[in-house]
């Protein structure tokens, strides 16, 4: 193995530790919100609520269950296929899962605020504000300030 080659699997196999680092903290995360949303169906207060609720929380619980399934495949991956020598894959496919995954766990967080503002504040106009002001928290911190952030950089790297 050539030295160019050996420091390209090495950073191969850094971005491997790092994505996988990475999602560690959004699994968690995911996987807590996801049993929290499991619970609430099973309490006595949900048999009464509304069919907006329970389907803004059914969506929720889905939108949580998609991105566990996002967030957790690059570790299936890597498992299946690292002996094979296919970080690259691991490492290019995992990075699109990660995004996804974090654009559903966006959405689950979303739509677990926006469950909170209706049962304590009612179904109104202030519960979809608060549950709108969420989505562009998390849509901007996690997205768009980091794609400005981008494009910023890559003009100042032009001449």
């Amino acid at each position: 193995m050539s030295e160019a080659e050996e420091s390209d699997q090495r950073r191969l196999a850094r971005n491997v530790n790092e994505l996988l680092q990475e999602l560690r903290v959004a699994q968690a995360g995911v996987q807590i919100l996801f049993g929290f949303l499991l619970s609430i169906a099973f309490t006595e207060k949900y048999s009464s609520v509304s069919t907006y609720i329970r389907v803004t929380h059914l969506v929720t619980v889905l939108c949580a269950a998609v991105a566990v399934a996002f967030l957790t495949a690059p570790a299936a991956w890597h498992r299946v296929l690292f002996r094979q020598g296919r970080r690259e894959d691991v490492v290019d496919s995992g990075n699109t899962f990660a995004l996804v995954g974090l654009a559903f766990l966006a959405l689950a967080m979303t739509g677990t605020v926006l469950l909170l503002a209706e049962v304590i504040i009612g179904q109104d106009w202030a519960s979809i504000v608060v549950g709108v002001l969420a989505f562009a928290i998390f849509s901007g911190l996690w997205f768009a300030l980091p794609y400005a952030s981008s494009k910023r950089a890559q003009n100042r790297e032009r001449p």
